[in-house]
């Protein structure tokens, strides 16, 4: 027995048996479903072993960086913006509040009340004093003046903290975890009103930014929109399927068939352990057409064939027999569409491809065992009350109502005007390719949000009055360390041996060296330091030997911090004045403008003095100047310890992938103008610079996807028609609907995201549905009457109404998620519904303009012997 013969066996005789079974896989997968988790951290969609992933967490480590959320006061109808002592207070409690929530790192964050004001001390020339900015919240002018003064002579803090025109002030929140992103925002928030309450003549508005924020919100609203769309959508497929089947009884059936594709394949990927990412929190949108629309062709079928008063057994016998290779094959290629996502490089997406896979198979499954069970299930009273769709008067009903005149005449003009449509749709396809090339490949998680979302605003207004609110990191670093580190070995030993007398000192020397073997250079003479004065000190007869090795380690010691010589950081500052003079970035911060601020202070406060130390041990007497401020450790988050690695902050008013992408290449340039210096190397880090990373890797991955599934299928419809014309011909719809598709995305500017990639596997899917339906239809019917005419008049009836009965459906169905708050859910329901408009179009008006132009249709719908005895076989069962 066949697969075919025994799934319908199994549902018709046994209907008990398969509603048991799906219940209980139900009731197993939704157990799972309480245990979600949500995901939406962007770096995720990368391995966590890719290689721009691993340098970005090994650069926040080193440098200990944290993602932060960024909150800023505005007050734009105070004279003196922020800089009056009531905005002040409220910064200051805010800041106050926040430094005491769990989660915070609060020793890293960056208000006016938590940094330091540098200036030349009054009492000892040559020095310079720290103190807090705004140790308390001023309640004078003249002490909010005095602020204002300290933080425009501090270039550190200008636009980063305080905006030039001094309507805005900042609130930098480091954070222990991204996930925590907003839960904190809700507490901060919670303050933000208090203040509000508590000085409502202040003026002040309020922002929260940053990417954490946003991802994070994002997540809980997405948990929150899956949650309303997808029944949403549900509902108005029923409502659609009622208006198309009057018939309670009937449309039940595939509902219960997309709820259980949905809750069984969404039990499955949460008890795999797997979190629900952006794109798996799209399958229960995904699935639901893709499962109702088999079931519609059943239904279709079936109202037309059955009878009142009949056994249901016989009418399904011929429609499933009928419908199960095309219902097969178009589940098989549509599952085959998503299933390649899996080659792409982004592991949610492959998640995501997979598990829809299974869905769309698992649909299949159902809709050939459940829909039947269900029909055959139903009394004799039931069936009596599906009158409305006995064969005569629904067919009377379907060939009279507005739809079926309106495919009639479809047929009509689409054959009397073949030639020009095939033109037409030639012209068409040339326009799309045209669009399709002025595609811009861009995201940006911010966009996920609407345009009046909080966010969204907060987004605008911030970056409107700071020098950006999306952060990226240009780390430079020394490497060769390993082969100086062994040159300065070999120079050791050989001064050691040139020595008279020296055998002990070499003796002992080795000695040390083989307990310092696995140090890096910069530990290596750190505690080669400190042993060799111990040496010195323990063995008095041989001192001057050791203290001339001292003085040589310490010599190295202090060449080895290579971004404290003048080279490079000559070097450092050119490359940050370029940038800064670039309109790609807001504002840049390093180790140089750390350094120039401190010694223009130590050499008087001049601000001709504004510039970097002339020496090595200049600069390194202006760091440990800088050590005695109230943050010590912020140098560490521009340079390593050893001085041999740097990061230069970036501020970016824009998190577009298009605007990183610029400053990558603006840098990528200055550097083929100005190379490194030798033995430097430079890379990207940066949250900002991840997503062009993944973004990136999405497009390659989801491009070869695509490109592979297709010529997939391509091959699976040279199977399943066993004909090169009829498998061309399944392409088309196919081919059409993806270019027009991404050709309008092109022509409307609409960005290339996430979410417009991954639609290409379901265009994949439902596009070729169609047409191996009308294909398949099309052929036996023409084997049955041996005319064109006939054949054409006879597919705008059943097939076409089914086809254009499942493009409504699904089109309509899902206008739900234009209304939804969130970007990406309101991009998938609008191009969904002009995926099953374009296809269902092109269907059935270019195939019939096409194949009327074949003169050999005979040969064309040639069907091998098996399938014609089989073809007459199912029409003598009904």
């Amino acid at each position: 027995m066949g697969l075919r013969a025994w799934l319908v066996a199994l549902a018709m005789e046994k209907p008990k048996q398969v509603f048991f079974g799906v219940i209980a896989l139900v009731v197993l997968a939704g157990l799972q479903i309480p245990s979600i988790k949500v995901d939406t951290d962007p770096e995720n969609m990368l391995p966590h072993d890719q290689v721009d992933r691993v340098f970005h967490d090994e650069v926040k480590k080193r440098f200990s960086l944290y993602d932060s959320i960024i909150v800023g006061v505005v007050n734009t109808q105070n004279p003196q913006g922020v800089y009056n002592p009531q905005t002040l207070q409220d910064l200051h409690k805010l800041s106050s509040a926040v430094q005491s929530m769990k989660g915070v790192i609060r020793q890293d964050l960056m208000s006016l009340d938590t940094v330091d004001n540098i200036s030349q001390s009054s009492n000892q020339p040559g020095a310079i004093r720290f103190e807090w900015m705004m140790k308390s919240a001023p309640t004078t002018q003249a002490q909010a003046d005095q602020i204002k003064a300290s933080v425009e002579n501090l270039p550190l803090l200008q636009n980063t903290l305080v905006s030039g025109d001094g309507k805005a002030a900042g609130i930098y929140i480091p954070i222990e975890s991204k996930s925590e992103s907003y839960r904190l925002s809700k507490e901060i928030q919670t303050v933000i009103d208090q203040l509000n309450v508590e000085s409502p003549a202040a003026d002040n508005e309020f922002y929260m930014a940053g990417l954490p924020v946003a991802e994070d919100t994002f997540g809980v609203e997405m948990f929150i929109q899956m949650a309303i769309s997808a029944p949403l959508a549900g509902l108005m497929i029923f409502i659609l399927m009622w208006v198309f089947f009057r018939s309670m009884l009937l449309i039940t059936a595939p509902m219960l068939v997309a709820m259980a594709a949905v809750i069984i394949t969404m039990g499955l990927l949460i008890g795999q352990g797997y979190t629900v990412h952006i794109m798996s929190s799209m399958i229960p949108i995904f699935l639901m057409p893709i499962a109702v629309v088999d079931s519609v062709h059943i239904l279709s079928e079936f109202s037309d064939r059955y009878k009142p008063g009949d056994k249901p057994n016989a009418a399904l016998k011929a429609v499933v027999g009928h419908l199960f290779t095309p219902m097969f094959y178009t589940s098989i290629t549509s599952a085959v569409g998503f299933a390649s996502l899996a080659f792409t490089p982004i592991p949610p997406v492959q998640i995501f491809g997979l598990h829809v896979a299974f869905g769309i198979l698992l649909a299949f499954v159902l809709t050939v065992t459940l829909v039947p069970a269900y029909i055959v299930s139903l009394s004799p009273a039931r069936l009596a009350a599906l009158k409305d769709h006995s064969l005569s008067e629904q067919v009377h009903e379907d060939n009279t109502s507005l739809l079926s005149r309106l495919l009639a005449m479809t047929g009509r003009f689409s054959i009397a005007k073949s030639k020009t449509l095939v033109m037409m749709f030639v012209a068409v396809t040339l326009v799309s390719i045209y669009g399709l090339t002025t595609i811009q490949i861009n995201d940006n998680p911010v966009r996920w949000f609407k345009e009046d979302h909080r966010l969204r605003i907060a987004d605008r207004v911030m970056n409107e009055h700071f020098s950006g609110t999306y952060d990226a990191f240009l780390v430079l670093e020394r490497t060769g360390l390993d082969e100086q580190k062994t040159e300065f070995l070999a120079y050791l030993r050989k001064q050691v041996n040139a020595r008279e007398n020296a055998q002990a000192v070499t003796d002992k020397l080795d000695s040390i060296l083989r307990t310092l073997k696995g140090e890096d250079y910069s530990t290596l003479l750190q505690k080669l330091t400190y042993q060799l004065d111990d040496a010195a000190y323990e063995d008095s007869a041989h001192e001057a030997h050791w203290m001339a090795l001292l003085d040589t380690v310490e010599q190295a010691q202090s060449s080895s911090k290579y971004f404290l010589t003048p080279s490079a950081l000559g070097y450092l500052n050119d490359l940050q004045l370029f940038l800064d003079d670039s309109a790609l970035v807001g504002k840049s911060n390093s180790l140089v403008t750390l350094l120039k601020t401190v010694y223009r202070e130590l050499q008087g406060g001049d601000p001709a003095h504004y510039k970097l130390p002339d020496n090595s041990n200049a600069a390194a007497q202006t760091i440990l100047s800088f050590q005695s401020s109230h943050r010590p450790d912020d140098l560490w988050h521009m340079v390593t310890p050893d001085f041999n690695a740097t990061a230069l902050w970036l501020q970016l008013k824009s998190g577009d992938n298009q605007e990183m992408s610029r400053v990558i290449k603006l840098v990528d340039d200055y550097v083929s103008e100005h190379p490194l210096p030798a033995n430097v190397e430079m890379n990207w880090a940066g949250l900002t610079y991840i997503n062009v990373v993944w973004q990136e890797q999405m497009v390659t991955g989801m491009l070869s996807s695509l490109t592979s599934a297709f010529f997939m299928v391509l091959v699976m419809m040279f199977v399943l028609f066993r004909s090169i014309k009829l498998g061309l011909l399944a392409m088309l719809p196919l081919t059409v609907t993806i270019l027009f598709i991404y050709g309008l995305i092109g022509f409307v500017g609409k960005d290339y995201d996430m979410p417009i990639a991954v639609l290409s596997a379901l265009t994949l899917g439902l596009s070729v549905d169609f047409a191996i339906h009308f294909l398949e239809r099309c052929r036996t019917t023409y084997q049955e009457s041996g005319s064109w005419p006939s054949t054409v008049t006879e597919m705008y009836k059943g097939p076409a109404r089914a086809i254009s009965r499942n493009a409504v459906v699904v089109a309509i169905g899902f206008t739900p998620l234009l209304f939804a708050p969130l970007v990406p859910y309101i991009t998938v329901g609008f191009f969904l519904a002009m995926i099953m408009a374009v296809s269902a179009v092109v269907t059935v008006v270019l195939l019939p303009a096409v194949i009327n132009g074949i003169k050999d249709k005979d040969k064309l719908f040639a069907m091998s012997e098996d399938d014609r005895l089989k073809s007459i076989q199912e029409k003598n069962n009904v």
